[in-house]
Order: C-alpha cells, then structure tokens, then sequence
C-alpha cells in the first residue's frame, strides 16, 4: 500500500494497492484534493480523497489490470444512490467503475474501502451517484419496473421499436420539504402542490416511437384535500342511501352535483421536460395525466424525453411559471444550503478554524467544534447554496491577516465545498500594524468570502490560488473579527525608570483580588456590578479570560481603577458601586480592611 503525507505530520493511507512488487516500486501516489472541483458533477456527491497515481519511470510497464482500494466515509446514500470509482485522464475524460468490493478492512486498517480493478493510470475518486438501471426493450415489448423505487413503471408495447433498445435510467427524488423551502422563497409558485421524482432517461440507439409508452410514477397528493376526504368520508356513506332513492326522481341534477364534486378535489396535473438540454424545458399540455390510486400517476409519450417531472397544483398556473419551477427545481436538487464559519481557539484567540458546513448539519457541528475548544463569535454566516465542487475564496481585510504555516501572511485562501468531505482550514491570524486602531482596545479586521462555481474554474490539473482582489464579484459574505491588543513593555534605562512612591498600589491589587474572588463564589456577573466601564471593556475581559470569572471580575476591577484619577478615592468609589449592587455586606468588609490596612 502508499501512503501520502497529509502536511499535518502525520501519516494517512491514500490507497491500497495490489499488484506485483515491481510494479509497485514505479507508482507514484499522492492526495490532490486542490482539483476535487475538476472531478465531480452535478448530482456526484465527493466521498473521498482525490487521489493521483502516476508511474515514475516513463520507460517501465505496469502489468494491468492491478486492483486498488480507496477509502471513503458516506454519510447518505439510500435507494437512489450508488458508490462507484471514477477515474479522469490528463485530457479530463472519465469513466465510471463499480466497485468489485466494499470491504471494512485491508490489512489491519479498518474502514469502508471501493476496490475496482484498473486498466489505466489517472486520478481517482470516490463518488455517491445516482443509480443507474440499464435494460433493453425487444421488439416484444416490456413492463419494467424500476429497482431504486418499484412505484416507478414503463410500458413498452409490442413493436414499439423495430430493433431491440438499450434505456438507460436515473431517478433523483424530489423531497416535499424541497418544494416547500421555493414556495417559500416565491410567491408565485404557491400554487404548486407537488413534485414528482425527476426522472433521466437515456436512449442510445435515438430509435423513434413506433407506440406510445406509458409511464406511471408517484406525484403525492394535495394533503389538505387528502385530510378533506377523509373528514367527509363518514357523510358520503350516510349521503349514499339518500342519493340513491333521488336518482329515481332527479337522475341529472344528481349527475351534476357528482361531477362538481369530483372538480373540486381533483388538481391539475402537468408533464414537464426536454427533449436535450440545448432545448430547455418545456410544457407538455396534450399529454394527459391520469390520477391513479395511492398517489401514483400515468400518462403516455410517442417521444424521447431525457428528463422528465409531473407537477401538481391547486389551481391554473401559466406555462411561464412552470417553467421557471422546473428550472429551480433542478437547480435546487443540485444545491445545498450552507454556511460559514469562522471560530477561534478559546485559549489562544490567535488560531482560528475556517469551515463550510450545510445548514442542516449546522447545529452538530458547532457543538463539534465547542468540544474542540473552538468558540465565537463571530457568529456563522447566513445560509447560501452551495453546488458540489463549487468554491470559496477568502481574505482578509482591515488590520487582521492570516498564515496557514504561521510566515506567510496576507494570501488568499480557498475552501472547495463537498456535501460529505466537510472542507476547514486551520490558519494563524495577527494584527497587520501593532500601532493600528488606537482609538480601540482590540485590532480590528475582517473576513471577505467570494464564491466561484465550477464554471469559472479553468480545466488545468495546476490550481493557483489567485491574488487579485476579486474587483469584478461582490462579496458573497462577511465575518468581523477583532483581536486584543498586547501590553506593550518598555524597557527603560535604570536611571529612568519610574518608582512607585506609593505602596498602596500594590496593596490595592490584593485587596481586588480578595474581592473577587468574594464575588466570583456567589457567581455574581460582570453587568451586576454596575462599574462605569465600557462595553468593549466587558467584551475584553470575558475575551482574555473566558473560563475563570474570579480573573474577568479582577481584570474589571483593575481596568476601572485605572480609569480613576491618582487623587480620587477608590475605597469610597468602590464601597459605593458594592451598596448599588446589593453587597454592602462586602462594602462594610472592604471599608474595615482599608481602614485597619488588612490585605490578606
């Protein structure tokens, strides 16, 4: 097997492969990652490292086919999806390859592994796809039903090609919640009831219909009338006797009264899609779909289509509207929501953690990352969609900047979004002029995110990082970001160096020091105190001291002390503000121990 350094000092497995001892002596492996966003597609979901296998000595042969086993971690997969290898040449081409084995172990490291075995070198990758069913129509026809969702049916008459016809099918499912979140976002769309699965036919052979196919799929129903029909089911039976002996006498107003019933719970059904892509989407109103029981629907097509979904809504809605649904639709399945975040260390507000996480998994998240020791603020970003393989570029501006190995500073960093991988970057923030914001306790900064679809990336194997200032896109989120400031310690020659003449000062640190801890062992709260500070002077305190509340109360104290002129008198001040809070108990105490000079 290879192993690849991870650049964390630290070893990780790459890949096993198997093959002769002399062939293994001229392969060459290691992780790329940096071009994960040249290797997946819409509805391929990353599952693993980008891994690149080349051979050393151009002039040697490799004895294929050799076997190599990649590990992945999947998070999701279901009816619908499917692990399989892809492999991309130099000049960008793929190929798909099922794994001959999806073992938990090679040797003694223990994870889920894709074994395949490879005829060729190239970059490799491990993908969740949609699932492909493969199945040929002869000339006497077929009824198919579809493996990832037996719902999902084809009826291919006798005759209906002259030759026998290879169909290649996928089904991306279509979540109700999907369908809610764009009527949300969309008034226009309220009408939609409804979404079908979306459907991906190809047919390689192009043979024209000789017979119409019918194609039954589920499209779920109105839920509100779904719960109508069942509140009235008790009263249509009570109903039945009574319309039965009316029939005899008003035979045509009760024909009538049925029928507008039937209109009032039924929806309009509507087929959409495309013939190729270059066409678009388009409506289908000849096609007539028909309710069928348990939600399910049919209609029948004399013509290829290479996608296809059925909508279902309440009331008439122009073919405008359902087009740009359809379009929507198909954009939203291949994105997902996500988010930024921006953490530092709580013991050291220096080292910061940079991640992109999909909103739903936002929560658990964040509590992986307080169990790491990593705190806010800034708070994560609001949500945006990310697609598979799309990227993230960020700076920083103002008087902050960051290095990734604690000397370059001030570069551009990027973050590749993949809904399974979890891409973060650990970095090392400092202030840019030590001297910077005087009028502040903390340097200030900020965080500039930019996003780059993979249409904007150039398909090259080498993937610089750019260094313009992205002038040409607007930012696609912010996150502030401030740092305290250093006591700075001048050293003095010792002719001038100043000497205290009152001892007092030093006595005074004791006495706040007893004084907090008094406060802090009746959890009393920093605002509680009701010291004329600011607020950015509360925010330093916790920021310095975020777990000990006996040093943020001594820190405060210290930090109002200051504030007071040499001839104010601070055991008056400070019994005043303990009385304001409630503790007069201590301000009596601290009045003896002043006055019988007690520090201890």
């Amino acid at each position: 097997f290879l192993v690849e350094e991870s650049g964390k000092n630290e070893c990780e497995a790459a890949c096993f492969i198997k093959a002769p001892a002399t062939a293994l002596e001229n392969l060459k492996c290691k992780i790329v990652n940096d071009i994960s966003s040249l290797v997946v597609d819409d509805s391929e979901e990353l599952v693993s490292n980008v891994i690149s296998i080349e051979c050393s000595d151009d002039g040697k042969t490799i004895p294929f086919p050799i076997n190599i086993a990649i590990p992945f971690t999947s998070c999701f997969r279901g009816n619908y999806r499917e692990i399989v290898v892809k492999v991309t040449d130099v000049n960008f081409q793929s190929n798909y390859l099922t794994p001959i084995s999806l073992e938990g172990y090679q040797g003694n490291h223990k994870e889920t592994f894709a074994e395949v075995k490879i005829y060729q070198l190239g970059v490799f990758s491990v993908l969740s796809c949609l699932k492909k069913q493969t199945f040929t129509v002869p000339k006497v026809g077929l009824s198919q039903k579809l493996s990832v969702d037996s719902r999902i049916s084809f009826y291919y008459p006798p005759e209906t090609f002259s030759s026998p016809a290879p169909m290649q099918l996928k089904v991306q499912p279509i979540e109700p919640s999907l369908v809610s979140t764009l009527k949300a976002r969309h008034d226009m769309y309220h009408a939609v009831v409804s979404a079908s699965a979306l459907v991906y036919v190809q047919h390689p052979s192009a043979q024209p219909f000789n017979s119409s196919v019918t194609i039954t799929l589920p499209c779920p129903p109105n839920p509100e009338k779904k719960r109508e029909e069942d509140e009235t089911e008790h009263a249509r039976a009570i109903r039945a006797t009574v319309k039965r002996v009316a029939t005899a006498y008003h035979p045509r107003a009760v024909n009538a009264s049925l029928r507008k019933n039937g209109e009032n719970l039924s929806d309009t059904l509507k087929l959409l899609g495309h013939r190729n892509k270059e066409e678009g989407w388009k409506v289908f109103d000849d096609v007539i779909i028909q309710n069928a029981r348990n939600g399910l629907v049919s209609f029948e097509l004399n013509e290829h289509l290479e996608s296809f979904v059925v909508i279902r809504f309440s009331f008439l809605l122009e073919n405008t509207y359902l087009l740009l649904f359809a379009r929507a639709l198909e954009e939203a399945v291949c994105s997902t929501m996500a988010n930024v975040i921006l953490y530092r260390k709580r013991e050291n507000p220096y080292k910061i953690v940079v991640l992109l996480s999909a909103s739903k998994e936002l929560t658990c998240e964040l509590q992986n990352l307080h169990e790491q020791g990593y705190f806010g603020p800034p708070e994560p970003t609001q949500q945006f969609p990310l697609r598979e393989g799309e990227q993230v570029h960020f700076r920083f501006r103002g008087n902050i900047f960051a290095s990734e190995n604690g000397k370059d500073f001030g570069k551009v960093y990027r973050l590749i979004f993949h809904s399974q991988r979890k891409p973060r970057l650990k970095l090392q923030i400092k202030e840019v002029d030590e001297f910077g914001n005087h009028s502040s306790p903390h340097y200030k900064g900020t965080a500039v995110f930019y996003k780059i679809t993979r249409e904007m990336i150039t398909k090259k194997w080498e993937q610089p990082l750019p260094y313009g200032e992205y002038q040409h896109q607007s930012p696609l989120c912010k996150l502030a970001l401030t740092l305290p400031k250093h006591e700075k310690l001048i050293n003095r020659p010792r002719s001038t160096r100043r000497v205290s003449s009152d001892s007092s000062e030093a006595l005074w640190d004791n006495l706040l020091y007893w004084l907090a801890e008094e406060l802090a062992e009746d959890n009393t709260s920093l605002l509680a105190l009701c010291l004329p500070v600011r607020r950015s002077v509360l925010q330093l305190v916790r920021l310095k001291c975020p777990d000990n509340l006996t040093h943020q109360i001594y820190e405060l104290l210290c930090c109002w002390k200051k504030t007071l002129p040499r001839s104010a008198d601070k055991q008056q001040l400070l019994s005043h503000y303990l009385r304001k809070s409630g503790r007069s108990d201590l301000s009596e105490e601290l009045c003896f121990k002043w006055q019988n000079k007690v520090f201890t």
